[in-house]
């Protein structure tokens, strides 16, 4: 089953967040890896999207202790990506 549509929506959201600390962050991870992933970690990804703004900026920060539900490989990807992304 083609997911395109899928994969495109998810770029869309991920750039129209509300805070724009979190459209650079997953935005910018999903316009250069979402196209790319498989379908257990564009699932992860969908979780990821689906927690609060505020909750996020704050384990990417580090300032809260990242959840359980939210620690893994995935989210280790994305803060490496914004890091490397910003050079």
């Amino acid at each position: 089953m083609d997911d395109t549509n899928r994969r495109k929506q998810l770029i869309y959201r991920a750039n129209h967040r509300g805070i724009k600390e979190m459209d650079i962050i997953l935005g910018g991870f999903a316009e250069r890896h979402v196209m790319g992933l498989d379908a257990e970690s564009l699932d992860r990804f969908e979780a990821i999207m689906a927690e609060a703004d505020r909750d996020l900026l704050s384990w990417f920060t580090g300032e809260l202790p990242l959840p359980g539900h939210i620690d893994g490989p995935l989210f280790e990807a994305i803060l490496a990506d914004t890091l490397a992304a910003r050079g």
